[in-house]
C-alpha cells in the first residue's frame, strides 16, 4: 500500500507528540511531507527536527499539495473547526486533536468573553461549529480520527475487555484528571481554547465516559447508550478568598494555573437513557502530578483503571536535583520525595495506539475507534454542562 503523505498544521507540543508516536510505525507507512504555523519559526525547528522538506505559514498552500493525504490539526482549538472544514473540503483526511470545536467569540462580544458572553449563546455557537465539521465530513466522504488518548490507552482497552466478559451492567462511570496547571500559553483564555478545564481537561474525562457507554450498549444490545442531560459545577479555585489569604500569607505558589475569564475546577453528573449515571471532576489547581483514572461501577464488580502513577517503577530521592534531567511523569512538580515515574508514558496512556489505529483506519477505509461522532458528542455534553453550571440546573441534551 502507498506510503501516507502527512501534513502538519501546528507546530508545537501536540505535533511534537504526534510526530514521535510516527516513528513507531512500520517503515513506509506514513511520511510527513509538510508542517504549516502561523509562526514560522516553529515551523521551521520543527522541519530542521524532524527533516521535514516542506514548509508554509499558509494553510490553503499544505491542502494544495497533492502529495499530503492527511492533515494532522494541532493548532490551538479556536482554530480547529475552520481548518478541518476546509481540510475535508480539499478531499484530505483529518487527524485532529482534541477538544473538536467550542465557542471563541463573535463580532461585538465584550472581553474577555468568559465573563459576558451568556453561556445559552455559547452552546449553541460549539454545537453549530461541531456539526458544521460533521457535515463537511460526511459530504466529503473523509476519514476524520479524533485524538482522544482515553480511548486507547491499556488500561481501558483491558477495562472494555473485563466488561465484556462480565455478565452485569455499568452502573456507574466515574472519571478524573487533576494536575498542576497547563502547558498551553493559551489556556487562561476562553476565546483562545472555547473554555477552561471543562473543555480542555474534561474533554478526556467526558470522552471516556461516553465511549464506554456507548460502547457496552453496542455490546448489549446492538446500539449506544445515548447521554441525556448534564448537572454541573464550575469554579475558579486558585482566586477564592482562600487562595488570596495563602499568597499573603506567603504560601509558596506551585500551582502555575492562573485564569483570566476560565474555571479551572469543574465538577458533572452526566445521565444516560438507561438510567445511569457518569460523575466526572476535572482540576488543574490539584497538586501531585497528573492523576488521570477511570473507574466502572457495575452491578457484579468494580473496575478501576489508571492511567498514570502506576507502580512498576518507584524512586525516593531527598533533593529532587538527584535524578537530573531524566524524566519522570507530565506535570510532576518536584522529583524530591517519593515518586512513580512512567516506563513508556505514550503506550500506557494510549498516545502510541491512537496514531496506529488512525493510519490503519484511513489504509483499511473504516472508521477509528474514536472518529466524529464521539468529537461532537463530546462539544454537546460540555457545553450543556457550561450552561448548567451557569443557570443551577440539569440541561437536557438535544
Amino acid at each position: 500500500m502507498k506510503t501516507l503523505g502527512i501534513g502538519f498544521a501546528g507546530a508545537r507540543y501536540g505535533a511534537r507528540m504526534h510526530l514521535a508516536n510516527y516513528a513507531n510505525l512500520p517503515a513506509g507507512s506514513v511520511e510527513v511531507r509538510g508542517v504549516c504555523s502561523r509562526t514560522r519559526e516553529s515551523a521551521e525547528a520543527l522541519a530542521r527536527d524532524a527533516k521535514i522538506p516542506f514548509v508554509t505559514d499558509s494553510f490553503d498552500t499544505l491542502l494544495a499539495r497533492t502529495d499530503i493525504d492527511v492533515i494532522d490539526i494541532c493548532t490551538p482549538p479556536a482554530l480547529h473547526h475552520d481548518f478541518a472544514i476546509r481540510a475535508a473540503a480539499a478531499g484530505k483526511h483529518i487527524i485532529m486533536e482534541k477538544p473538536l470545536t467550542g465557542y471563541f467569540g463573535a463580532p461585538g462580544d465584550a472581553e474577555p468573553i468568559g465573563l459576558h458572553v451568556p453561556r445559552a449563546v455559547m452552546r449553541e455557537g460549539a454545537r453549530r461549529n461541531a456539526e458544521a465539521v460533521r457535515a463537511a465530513v460526511r459530504k466529503a466522504g473523509v476519514k476524520f480520527c479524533y485524538a482522544e488518548n482515553w480511548v486507547y490507552a491499556p488500561p481501558i482497552d483491558k477495562m472494555r475487555k473485563l466488561i465484556a466478559a462480565a455478565k452485569g451492567g455499568i452502573l456507574e462511570v466515574r472519571a478524573e484528571e487533576n494536575h498542576s496547571g497547563s502547558n498551553s500559553v493559551f489556556s487562561r483564555d476562553w476565546k483562545n481554547t472555547g473554555g477552561g478545564v471543562l473543555l480542555r481537561m474534561g474533554a478526556h474525562s467526558v470522552g471516556a465516559c461516553l465511549h464506554l457507554k456507548d460502547w457496552e450498549g453496542r455490546q448489549r444490545r446492538g446500539r449506544g447508550i445515548r447521554p441525556v442531560s448534564v448537572l454541573a459545577d464550575t469554579a475558579d479555585l486558585v482566586h477564592t478568598a482562600a487562595a488570596d489569604a495563602a499568597r499573603s500569607a506567603g504560601a509558596n505558589q506551585w500551582i502555575s494555573a492562573n485564569p483570566i475569564d476560565v474555571e479551572n475546577w469543574a465538577n458533572l453528573v452526566i445521565r444516560f437513557e438507561d438510567g445511569t449515571r457518569a460523575s466526572v471532576i476535572i482540576s488543574d489547581a490539584g497538586l501531585g502530578g497528573l492523576n488521570t483514572r477511570v473507574t466502572a461501577f457495575m452491578t457484579d464488580g468494580v473496575i478501576k483503571a489508571n492511567m498514570t502513577a502506576n507502580d512498576a517503577i518507584e524512586t525516593y530521592a531527598p533533593d529532587g536535583a538527584v535524578f537530573g534531567g531524566e524524566y519522570f511523569t507530565e506535570k510532576l512538580e518536584t522529583k524530591a520525595g517519593w515518586n512513580r515515574p512512567s516506563c513508556d508514558e505514550d503506550w500506557f496512556r494510549g498516545f502510541a495506539q491512537e496514531i496506529a489505529d488512525f493510519v490503519s483506519a484511513i489504509r483499511e477505509d473504516r472508521e477509528p475507534r474514536s472518529g466524529i461522532d464521539l468529537a461532537v458528542d463530546v462539544v454537546n455534553v460540555v457545553y450543556a454542562a457550561y450552561l448548567s453550571a451557569a443557570e443551577g440546573r440539569r440541561v437536557e441534551l438535544a
